[in-house]
């Protein structure tokens, strides 16, 4: 039974990989995994139930093992190369291809919508964690309050591994520019206290 069951998640995010959210069924799922379709229905009532539950288990699957290394990372700077190592990792695996159909089937479905949402949640809570520790205590801490600023730097990958898929070149502008941010926030840090204070000076006007 167990073995069915993942069977059929691992089945439904490879059709996903190979044929889009419009191709999944749960014909193509059952073909895919080696199973009787009606096993969709037995194990997980409906086909969106299913994908719902793959898309849960893949990313917590994917997020696990980059957590630890999150918690290594001692600059921004370290925190952007994970990025470009988790961004390459993810490309590689197939894994950007299926987010973007998830993507693509979230608007029109609220139900996948709100699974979707909650699957990225899982990586932003950890890079929420990460650079609440980096910027402790910085100013660049007052210019952006890091709930928002997780959410800003996540929605910032997940646009460049989409864009990426049409223009590669332009994805690694944009990770330059990031860095290149991400030096400044260190030049920040490295400020005298007086200049740090004329800066929250500056930021809280």
């Amino acid at each position: 039974m167990a073995d069915t069951r993942q069977r059929l998640l691992d089945g439904a995010i490879a059709t996903l990989r190979e044929r889009g959210i419009t191709g999944v069924s749960a014909r193509t799922i059952a073909a895919t995994a080696g199973v009787n379709q009606a096993l969709v229905f037995y194990h997980f009532g409906s086909v969106p139930e299913l994908l719902k539950q793959a898309c849960l288990a893949e990313t917590e699957a994917r997020v696990a093992p980059f957590l630890a290394r999150m918690e290594q990372v001692g600059s921004l700077r370290e925190l952007l190369d994970l990025g470009r190592e988790i961004h390459a990792e993810e490309r590689a695996a197939g894994n950007v291809a299926v987010l973007a159909q998830f993507l693509a089937g979230a608007q029109a479905d609220p139900d996948l919508a709100e699974t979707t949402a909650a699957a990225l949640n899982l990586w932003i809570g950890g890079l929420e964690r990460t650079l609440e520790r980096l910027l402790s205590g910085s100013p660049v801490a007052e210019l952006a309050e890091v709930e928002g600023l997780a959410r800003a730097v996540a929605a910032a990958f997940i646009g460049l591994e989409l864009f990426e898929g049409v223009d590669p070149a332009g994805g690694r502008a944009a990770l330059d520019a990031l860095e290149r941010l991400a030096v400044l926030a260190e030049v920040v840090d490295e400020l005298g206290p007086m200049a740090r204070r004329a800066l929250r000076a500056k930021l809280r006007r």
